[in-house]
């Protein structure tokens, strides 16, 4: 654990003993005046070099340890509901620019606490199901987790209280709450052993919170105006409830394996891959018929046409891959996984619409 802060050791084997391994600087004058180029260039390309595929490195882990999946689709849940606030022209002002900006950072804070937070407790089943992600590769130590996860949860509260807005503050307040209890291992706690209460944790943040209290930190903090819930904003939080169950329940059919080892609960582990994977596959049916019929009820011509076609299409795309998969295949129950949130971000671009 600690080698991968502190990086590794040269071999013994290439120190010989008596120097013999190491060139002297005549010879070391002589190779390069052989060669004609200047020996005191090669360290410096070398370096910059490595310098370089450090940072790639880097970045790259932090990108699998952000689970990215998750935070676009926070980043487009907030700006999709936040766009059902404004009334006429007037309203798409830096004011309103700034605010759901600051939303979106303070909400990606949290968003890299409970997956990093989430990562941290699963170590070991990571080992199973995900070894790819960098606690589990070893790529970071566990002080190292700790260290991103305690930061990012500081920064976000910090941010959420200098912005003042207090649906923002209590939205990331219980969003921590819940992702606290969902993930860590103590007494009372670590509620993903339990398939209900697992996923009506993420419902209750996917589907409730992130519309109602970002649409209201708009609504009452950027514009000043009195609470309200409008027919579009009662559609987003109904239609997103039905897909956070969907997400809760279809993010551990890939990860059987793992989950019947460690005692995790799920769905999967009592019912099966295959009557797990249907009925997902029929409630997110539901949710698009129910869609096209809302849509279908709209007074607004162009809101009727664009919602009822758009959600008959991807009601249609839905099927037609789900028929395809191969549930014998771990890579390609996650590649569809994954087509599920697409789905979930694809519906963002049609709720604005919705009239």
């Amino acid at each position: 654990m600690d080698s991968m802060l502190f990086g590794s050791f040269p071999k013994a084997s290439s120190i010989t003993p008596g120097g013999s391994g190491l060139k002297s600087k005549t010879s070391r004058r002589n190779c390069c005046t052989v060669s004609g180029q200047s020996f005191e260039s090669d360290p410096g390309a070398y370096d910059s070099k490595s310098i370089w595929n450090n940072v790639k490195n880097v970045l790259d882990a932090f990108y699998r340890f952000s689970r990215p999946h998750t935070v676009i689709g926070t980043a487009l849940s907030i700006i999709s509901v936040s766009l059902l606030a404004p009334e006429k022209l007037a309203d798409f002002s830096p004011l309103f620019f700034t605010g759901v900006l600051e939303a979106v950072v303070a909400a990606f804070f949290m968003n890299i606490y409970i997956v990093g937070l989430n990562q941290l407790t699963d170590i070991d089943i990571d080992k199973v199901n995900k070894p790819y992600l960098p606690l589990a590769s070893g790529e970071y130590s566990v002080r190292t987790g700790v260290i991103i996860v305690a930061s990012f949860s500081i920064l976000s509260f910090w941010l959420g209280w200098v912005v003042g807005s207090w649906p923002l503050f209590w939205a990331l307040f219980i969003s921590f709450v819940l992702g606290t209890a969902y993930s860590i291992n103590l007494p009372l706690l670590r509620w993903k052993r339990f398939a209900m209460i697992a996923a009506m944790c993420i419902l209750a943040v996917r589907a409730v919170i992130v519309q109602i209290a970002f649409f209201l930190h708009v609504q009452m903090h950027v514009f000043k105006r009195p609470a309200v819930l409008s027919r579009a904003l009662i559609f987003a939080t109904a239609f997103m409830s039905f897909f956070s169950v969907v997400i809760a329940l279809f993010k551990d059919v890939p990860d059987i394996d793992g989950d019947k080892i460690y005692g995790i609960q799920t769905f999967t582990v009592h019912l099966g891959q295959k009557r797990v994977f249907w009925i997902c596959i029929s409630l997110l049916e539901m949710a698009y018929g129910v869609a096209v019929l809302v849509g279908a009820a709209s007074p607004c011509v162009w809101s009727k046409v664009v919602t009822v076609l758009g959600h008959v299409f991807l009601a249609s795309l839905l099927w037609i891959r789900a028929k395809s998969v191969d549930l014998n295949s771990k890579a390609a129950i996650t590649s569809f996984y994954m087509f599920i949130w697409k789905l979930f971000y694809a519906e963002y671009f049609l709720i604005p619409l919705v009239r």
